[in-house]
């Protein structure tokens, strides 16, 4: 192991000789350099032994410069060798060392500097051997941890016993797990994971193996990547299987079934809770993990959003955690909340709740009352589209042509019940102003506003794109 400059000294066979008062270092040798130069600072790293005969030092001055110089450079040590150029340590070399605090011991004759550096060089070589030893190790008990899926938590707490630290795992800013409560003061190291999660492992200081965390960087990468991967691929199935059921595919026993068992529970009170991401963090929510106390919920990605099955009794509580979650993992993301309802039939009608609640705008959205045009406007076997473009194209193109105001005319109308008076004094019209342009309505679509079928036709054309978005 790590030898220092008291074991070197009590080294048998050496025959070495402590001279001076200077107090001995305990830090490990790093090597041995042996140099006549005046001065070796240059070539020196600190934290050696430098051995030399003095062959060069021949007045105090430059005795004093060279104990100078090694001290400069943060040696540990002088060894003098006796016997060539002088037959002891110079008084002035010596005196001069024990001002500094540099620690000087004879090196007899008989003992060839050559013996020091290999003493040194084995214990070097031996640590290096122990340390490599001890990596290996540690890399197979972490290593052991993932392939036995043991999970993240107890990765963490091995790769605590090993640096001797505690430690704690960060994804999208939020606290993933931890051996004790992370301080802000721990060291904080990135874990590349290839997506764009701010994923940092922090470690209590101080610690030991710092090879042993970098390893364990890679592994957690890997796994948390791994992870990533699993929830993609578990929620693009589900949402398949959401999607059938929300678009009544599947009704009745065999969607009841079928949900079960993808793993949506279908006899207790549930809500969904729908997730809408902004346009270019959409591809986020397929491998997005969830914040505490979403452990073992249903999650499903379909139409672009994320859905989450939750107790109904939770729902609010939970809708609102997630949408912090979401803000501090840097989303710009709308929650919207379904009602409680209990059989396939109640997670169709959940989504459709906290779809319709999304448009209301705000960061956590609560479910509104459904309507018939909500549900028509969900209905992917009505050509809504094609029905509104057959109604409205016309009153589009003579608008732009003629600057007419047709639209904002028949929306002000369906918005004031058919009151003509109420649409005069909100848009600034003439009542005549306004008869005039509802028949121009009824002449250019051929659905007259003033009749109760037609007046639902023209408003549903008019719910079609923003209900449908």
């Amino acid at each position: 192991m790590s030898i220092t400059l008291p074991d070197l000294l009590a080294a048998g066979g050496l025959e070495l000789t402590r001279r001076g008062s200077a107090p001995l270092s305990s830090r490990p040798i790093q090597w041995v350099a042996v140099t006549e130069l005046e001065d070796p600072s240059p070539f020196l790293g600190g934290d050696e032994v430098v051995l030399t005969t003095g062959l060069r030092h021949r007045n105090g001055t430059e005795q004093r410069s060279f104990v100078q110089s090694v001290q400069r450079a943060g040696a540990l040590g002088i060894g003098f060798g006796t016997g060539l150029s002088h037959d002891s340590v110079p008084a002035p070399l010596l005196a001069e060392a024990d001002r500094l605090g540099v620690p000087v011991f004879e090196v007899p004759y008989g003992t060839p500097f050559m013996a020091l550096g290999k003493l040194v060089a084995d214990s070097l070589s031996a640590q290096h051997v122990a340390q490599l030893h001890q990596l290996l190790s540690a890399h197979r008990v972490l290593a052991e941890v993932l392939l036995s899926n043991k999970g993240l938590p107890r990765l963490l707490a091995e790769l605590s016993g090993l640096v001797q630290a505690d430690v704690a795992l960060f994804q999208y800013g939020a606290l993933v797990c931890a051996t004790s409560e992370p301080e802000a003061s721990w060291r904080r190291i990135p874990v590349p994971t290839g997506m764009r999660d701010r994923c940092t492992l922090a470690v209590a200081q101080p610690s030991v193996q710092p090879d042993v965390i970098t390893y364990a960087q890679s592994l957690i990468g890997v796994e948390l990547n791994n992870q990533a991967s699993r929830r993609a691929s578990s929620r693009a199935a589900a949402g398949q299987l959401l999607g059938d059921v929300v678009d009544g595919r599947f009704v009745g026993l065999d969607a009841a079934l079928r949900l079960q068992a993808g793993g949506f529970k279908t006899d207790v009170q549930q809500a969904v809770v729908l997730v809408e991401a902004a346009s270019g963090q959409i591809r986020s929510l397929p491998s997005l993990p969830l914040p505490a106390g979403f452990d073992g919920v249903p999650t499903a990605v379909h139409d672009s959003r994320l859905a989450v099955v939750v107790p109904a009794a939770a729902a609010s509580g939970l809708a609102g955690r997630l949408s912090d979650y979401l803000f501090g993992a840097g989303l710009t993301a709308k929650v919207g909340i379904g009602g409680s309802y209990t059989e396939a039939a109640g997670l169709r009608w959940s989504y459709y709740e906290a779809r319709e609640a999304l448009r209301n705008g705000a960061a956590v959205n609560e479910p509104n009352r459904l309507n018939l045009t909500s549900l028509l406007m969900a209905s992917r076997d009505v050509p809504l589209a094609d029905l509104a473009a057959e109604a409205l194209d016309p009153l589009v193109a003579f608008d732009s042509k003629h600057g007419a105001h047709l639209i904002p005319t028949l929306d002000a109308y369906l918005l004031h019940n058919g009151s003509v008076a109420a649409v005069a004094g909100d848009l600034g019209l003439h009542r005549n102003t306004v008869r005039y342009r509802l028949t121009q309505i009824a002449e250019l679509t051929g659905y007259d506003p003033a009749v109760t079928a037609d007046r639902v036709h023209l408003y549903l054309a008019l719910n079609v794109r923003p209900l449908g978005s």
